[in-house]
């Protein structure tokens, strides 16, 4: 049987195949962006017979400084027999501590449940499929201005947004879309303020922010921490469904 490899890489080397990594998954790529921070990501060649096979993503840096962390893995098709092989052969040149991965992207996901313990979910991922018409009364969505300043950190609401929403002319809810993911993907992210919770203005927020995403050609996503019951119910009513979960475990 031809000899397989594994060794530490740079982005460039294995560009090709995250870009087919991307294309098969078809979905948000919710670690996308830390492939190009310094320091975060240690990457690994997979190669069979001296021929690049596959590639592993080590996170090493940020939160993930003092556990490495598996989080992307992708073996091109015509090699995937040897999938196995690969995997074991990239724990023990990684040194990897913990998987972290999605539900909706399968590849990293099996070995996650072959090799880990202690799985548990951390956050819900959401994809737009439903346009909803939610109108509250008295309820405006427009870009941020900067008279709003004063009220956004009086509702410790962020005042780095570009988006609010209004009730009466006074602002109530604020948020923004994150790029930073594998495009044409945008994370919609929002807050409202306390005296405005639980009348629809955060679905309503959502659903305003969804419009802007598709306007400038991108697809809306989302998430929330798996305890966050209002959030889910915020996302669902804004035409979210569930897509998957934030899984990880420690390996054995």
């Amino acid at each position: 049987m031809t000899e397989s490899e594994v060794r530490p890489t740079e982005i460039n080397e294995i560009g090709p195949l995250r870009q087919q990594y991307r294309e098969e998954a078809n979905c948000q790529v919710i670690f996308d962006s830390i492939h190009v921070r310094p320091g975060w990501t240690q990457e690994y060649a997979l190669e069979i017979g001296g021929e690049l096979a596959g590639y592993g993503s080590l996170a090493v840096g940020g939160p993930w400084r003092e556990k490495h962390t598996l989080y992307e893995f992708f073996v091109r098709r015509d090699h995937r027999m040897r999938t196995f092989e690969l995997f074991t052969k990239l724990l023990e040149s990684s040194g990897a501590v913990v998987i972290e991965t999605q539900t909706n992207i399968p590849s990293l996901l099996v070995m996650l449940h072959v090799f880990a313990r202690n799985v548990r979910s951390e956050a819900v991922l959401f994809a737009d499929q439903f346009q909803s018409f939610l109108a509250p009364d008295g309820a405006s969505f427009r870009a941020k201005e900067p008279g709003d300043a004063e009220a956004l950190k009086r509702h410790e609401l962020d005042d780095s947004v570009e988006w609010v929403a209004t009730v009466d002319g006074e602002v109530a809810g604020a948020g923004d879309i994150l790029y930073h993911y594998n495009r044409p993907y945008g994370d919609i992210y929002m807050k409202v303020a306390e005296p405005f919770r639980r009348r629809g203005i955060g679905a309503y927020l959502v659903q305003e922010l969804k419009s802007v995403c598709r306007q400038g050609g991108s697809v809306p996503a989302a998430r929330c921490n798996v305890d966050n019951l209002p959030s889910r119910a915020t996302l669902q009513r804004a035409g979210f469904v569930p897509c998957g979960n934030l899984v990880s475990g420690e390996l054995r």
